[in-house]
């Protein structure tokens, strides 16, 4: 079973029980997450050698990950060539999305699964024309929990938190904000709205990831885009295609 949440991807394996003295003990025989690192570091290698930057975007449901994405791939398509990995449990809605932009886009629906993992991303890159592609947006599951365990190659991870969600995140699921490099501050529109303090926000971010680099955005009035933007393209020339 996944080590957070209790799903169970067909690769994870343990023992038969083995009763004793009316107690239960069940041995894992394989670390669950042992085959999804060995494909990691494949699907790593691969980026590396193809001169692929890639983004493992994250976050709850309805924090704006795909809105962001629909953003980012208009704004910069003309400069960056990107491919995107849409994960979801059912539909193909974010996937048409995207597809509506332009960019080259697979859907992987995880059914009953609450994460991507290595294994469908590697082979989510047959579908598309890698000795072009510079940048490779994931955009996971909607889901603070088991993404952060899961490395599937990329980069970095991405952690969206939008006004809208509380301040708090960070110190409920620290996994996650302890395995993500960036943070993107989303909905800042909304601010005059909703009861969020930012200063807090971002204080248990770095409570929990000291160093984080944080970014507030908004994808309705573009603030704080040219940032996140200009971040991007660096992170793209330094991995040099």
């Amino acid at each position: 079973m996944c080590i957070d949440c209790g799903c169970a991807p067909a690769d994870h394996h343990h023992s038969a029980p083995h009763t004793k003295g009316g107690a239960k003990t069940i041995s894992i025989e394989e670390d669950i997450l042992a085959k999804n690192n060995r494909l990691a570091v494949a699907n790593r290698a691969l980026f590396a050698d193809k001169g692929i930057f890639t983004l493992n975007l994250v976050s709850s449901p309805g924090s704006g990950k795909t809105t962001l994405l629909e953003k980012t791939l208009a704004d910069l398509k003309s400069e960056i060539d990107f491919a995107v990995l849409e994960g979801d449990q059912q539909t193909a809605n974010d996937a048409e999305r995207i597809a509506a932009t332009g960019v080259p886009v697979h859907q992987i629906n995880t059914g009953a699964g609450c994460h991507l993992d290595a294994h469908m991303v590697g082979h989510g890159l047959a579908h598309f024309s890698l000795d072009k592609l510079q940048m490779l947006m994931i955009e996971n599951v909607g889901n603070l929990v088991c993404p952060a365990s899961f490395d599937l190659g990329e980069d970095f991870k991405v952690s969206l938190l939008s006004v809208t969600e509380g301040e708090d995140k960070p110190l409920k699921y620290p996994q996650m904000f302890r395995a993500s490099e960036i943070m993107l501050i989303n909905k800042v529109d909304l601010l005059p709205y909703v009861r969020f303090d930012v200063a807090k926000c971002r204080e248990y971010a770095e409570r929990v990831h000291p160093g984080i680099k944080i970014f507030e955005v908004s994808c309705y009035t573009g603030e704080g885009l040219d940032q996140w933007y200009g971040w991007l393209k660096e992170q793209v020339a330094r991995k040099g295609k």
